[in-house]
């Protein structure tokens, strides 16, 4: 919300020598966020006046229209005679009065102004566009400005050029800020002075010879307001107050009715439409959209209607989206002259609607058409409903001001009954939150400040004014009373925290497993848990998986990926991908975090009250009805994993530095992880690893598919794995580390012959079933094939380490182990001791 600081203080008598700053310092304070203070006009100097055009000589032999022009500016010159001045603009004549600024005047740039030779004539001034002076964009041609103004006046004073403009960006919460009316009921409470509310005027009541309205869904419209105004002057234009302060705010003066609905919506908030009466066929009426309707909007546009869209119509149809944007088909028609008589034709009825619409159904409406617009911006937020009729009367009182019209006396006003809320809250409550001493009477005043009525004494019942839908519970008047009083005088103080009992075993496992990456060489990440179905496609996943089973966000950030996601390899994917991009070519990257799975029966979670702690009974609801949130741990991998320099050729990263990533968080678990291959998109069907703990598997690890590689557009041979965390460590157990023996280790090699299709895991496993209390460590060290293997068969070489904790074993103790080991493996995978 753009306000200018001159518009302010007519409602608010702001001292003398406040500048924009001061009250942006003021409004800061009190809530409000002032995120620049235009400085308008400080960089023109004049003289820069009104003038009259004389003549105008049109020079030919040039590749654009130069007119030769003699201009009357009075004695601003001073000499009194005609100045003259070469200009490129066609749009004014003769007798038209312009602005005019004059040798030794300063334009914004800064362009310094003199007299010069041009088009072999002298130019001495210039005659001024919109933007020239910094008043808009508009440069289709110079200012012509209305006849009753004498040649010399000053101006920079007639057009307001010189002001200040603070722009504030209003939260969802503070709608009413979207006016004049709301940040100066604002600067006034900041500054403790009165306020002069431009909704306070005497409006007649409703009556029943108003125009016809019928509303058929009070639920999306509970108040609709209409008045008519005849005998509109067609040709009468927005004064230059008018058309300024509209540009100040950010608005582009279009014509006089349009002007006058925008400046009464920023003035009181409410947004207001006028409609060209001759062209409204029967009652006005309020519904939703039928299948198949359409609407051409004011834009052009032929829009395609939702069932859920708010429409308003007469007998041919729809012919506005409510609280978006009117229909082209009553719009009010522009002024036309006839070049023979001179008479000037147009609207001369028009009929103005200040309605109040329920603010999701216009802020859908204007999100599903892809429409964002003044109104709509405001509705969303809530507009106030008690302003409808004062909005009304404003914008007729300035018809029939500016243009000449008529009001005539009969007033539409439907309106759905509002009950009254009334909030119960504890006199000293502000005291207690804020910790600073108000009192009752503070507390009372500054409620009242922002329109509260309230009464009572250690209690006090709170009813807020119709336009803060937003203060529902107590703490919501709480804050209004501390933010008044300033944040700056809440006092500083330390909590008293209690006794802690440290962090539990889960967030120590947690960090053990964030260490333990990070010492082996990964870099950790945290990426954004939103997901959409480009990244289940692009990893490759069936229609059927269980991954596309997502939780929906209700308004996303972005529509593209409007779920949480159920896998941390996308957004991981994803940083991979933009380092890559980025020249970073040798990456190990890693994040923890949560996944969302919805449950099979989704439950509402219910509204717990702020005033207390939740029961144990609301909260079990309330977790009762969040989806499943286990913690995960995912890393990727691309390039090369130990560096190439002057010490040789380095190693690339591949599938086993990825299941490697896997044993380092199952050894900070404490836990054995076993490893047998497996086909589990994303992964490569031959280079997939499903990764356990006891029989349960936990995750998986591996070389990515190509074709996700190439969907991604990661590099070749990218690895990666994800592993389930709360899986492997199970909440309470406390891990500890290996027994050191002061003994020495007897190591031990032993080599297998087992058919092609056992897995190493199972091979594994039973070696270290049979090498029994004695067996430190097992490591696979060798996988040969060929023909000494024999054909279909494969040779395991493993290294066997045995420890006592209490002696130094025997050969014969170590040798016993070995065979135990090799024996229980011949029983289970058929192995045959190589040699053998």
């Amino acid at each position: 919300m753009r306000v200018p600081l001159s518009w302010l203080r007519e409602y608010v008598d702001l001292p003398a020598g406040e500048t924009g700053r001061d009250v942006a310092a003021r409004l800061v304070r009190a809530g409000l966020e002032v995120e620049t203070v235009e400085q308008l006009g400080t960089d023109i100097k004049g003289p820069l006046v009104v003038g009259e055009v004389l003549s105008i000589d049109e020079l030919s032999g040039f590749k654009k229209p130069i007119r030769h022009c003699f201009v009357n500016v009075g004695n601003a010159n001073g000499t009194g005679e005609p100045q003259e001045i070469v200009c490129g603009a066609t749009n004014f004549q003769v007798g038209d009065k312009v602005v005019v600024i004059l040798p030794g005047g300063v334009l914004p740039g800064p362009f310094p102004i003199s007299a010069r030779q041009t088009y072999g004539h002298t130019s001495a001034g210039m005659i001024c566009s919109a933007r020239e002076l910094g008043m808009g964009d508009d440069h289709n041609g110079i200012i012509v400005l209305p006849p009753e103004y004498e040649p010399g006046t000053d101006a920079i004073e007639l057009l307001q050029l010189v002001d200040e403009v603070l722009d504030i960006a209003v939260t969802p919460d503070r709608g009413y800020c979207l006016s004049m009316r709301g940040v100066a009921r604002e600067a006034a409470a900041a500054y403790g002075l009165p306020l002069a509310d431009p909704a306070l005027l005497d409006v007649p009541p409703a009556n029943s010879y108003g125009y016809l309205v019928k509303v058929a869904d009070p639920v999306g419209c509970d108040r609709f307001v209409a008045r008519t105004v005849t005998g509109v002057n067609p040709a009468a234009q927005s004064p230059i107050w008018l058309q300024r302060r509209l540009q100040k705010s950010g608005i582009r003066p279009i014509s006089l009715a349009v002007d006058i609905t925008n400046y009464v919506m920023l003035e009181v908030g409410q947004p207001l439409h006028a409609y060209d009466r001759e062209r409204v066929d029967g009652p006005i009426q309020v519904r939703r959209a039928a299948e198949g309707e359409t609407l051409t909007t004011l834009d052009g546009v032929k829009r395609k209607l939702s069932v859920e869209d708010l429409l308003i119509c007469d007998n041919t149809g729809p012919i506005g989206l409510a609280g978006v944007m009117g229909g082209a088909t009553t719009e009010i028609l522009d002024p036309v002259t006839d070049p023979e008589t001179g008479v000037v034709t147009g609207t001369t009825e028009i009929i103005v609607e200040a309605a109040h619409f329920e603010p999701v159904a216009i802020a859908r409406a204007a999100k599903r058409h892809k429409l964002p617009s003044e109104a709509s911006k405001r509705f969303e937020r809530g507009v106030d409903p008690e302003a409808a009729r004062a909005a009304a009367q404003r914008a007729v009182d300035l018809l029939v001001l500016i243009a000449g019209g008529t009001a005539e006396a009969g007033v539409t006003d439907i309106a759905a009954p509002h009950p009254v809320r009334t909030i119960s809250i504890d006199a000293d409550l502000p005291d207690r939150v804020a910790g600073a001493e108000y009192g009752r009477e503070t507390v009372t005043r500054r409620l009242q400040e922002v329109g509260c009525t309230v009464v009572g004494a250690d209690v006090l019942e709170v009813t807020p004014p119709s336009w803060r839908p937003d203060l529902t519970d107590p703490y919501d008047l709480v804050e209004e009373v501390v933010r008044l009083e300033g944040y700056d005088n809440v006092p500083a103080r330390m909590p008293t925290t209690p006794p802690g009992r440290g962090l539990s075993e889960a967030q120590r496992f947690h960090r053990r497993v964030g260490v333990a990456l990070a010492g082996a060489g990964y870099v950790e990440i945290n990426a954004y848990p939103f997901v959409g179905e480009a990244a289940f496609d692009g990893l490759g996943l069936d229609a059927d998986d269980a991954r596309r089973r997502v939780v929906k966000l209700v308004n996303p950030l972005n529509d593209a990926e409007p779920a949480l996601r159920t896998t941390l390899l996308p957004g991981l994917l994803g940083a991979l991908r933009r380092n890559v991009g980025r020249g970073n070519t040798d990456l190990a990257l890693f994040e923890t975090g949560t996944v969302f799975l919805p449950k099979a029966e989704p439950k509402v979670a219910p509204r717990l009250p702020v005033d207390r702690r939740p029961t144990e009974e609301q909260l079990a609801e309330l977790n009762a009805a969040l989806p499943e949130q286990p913690r995960r741990v995912a890393v990727a991998l691309t390039g090369e994993r130990l560096p190439s320099g002057w010490w040789g050729k380095g190693a690339p990263s591949g599938w086993a530095d990825a299941i490697e990533a896997a044993r380092t968080v199952a050894a900070a678990a404490g836990v054995e992880l076993t490893v047998r291959q497996a086909q589990y998109a994303p992964w490569h069907p031959g280079r997939c690893a499903e990764l356990l703990v006891g029989d349960e598997v936990v995750g998986h690890a591996g070389e990515l598919h190509p074709r996700v590689i190439k969907a991604m557009h990661l590099p070749e041979r990218t690895s990666a794995m994800e592993l389930d965390l709360d899986l492997v460590f199970e909440d309470g157990r406390r891990v500890s580390g290996p027994p050191v023996s002061a003994y020495p280790v007897a190591t031990q090699d032993v080599a297998l012959i087992v058919d092609a299709g056992v897995h190493a895991a199972d091979v594994e496993s039973a070696l270290r079933e049979g090498a029994g209390e004695l067996l430190e460590s097992l490591r696979l060290f060798d996988v040969f094939t060929g023909e000494q293997a024999g054909e279909g068969k494969k040779s395991l070489a493993y290294t066997l380490r045995f420890r006592a904790t209490d002696r130094t074993l025997t050969a014969d103790e170590a040798s016993a182990a070995r065979e135990s080991a090799v024996a229980v493996a011949a029983e289970r995978t058929g192995a045959v001791l190589r040699g053998a």
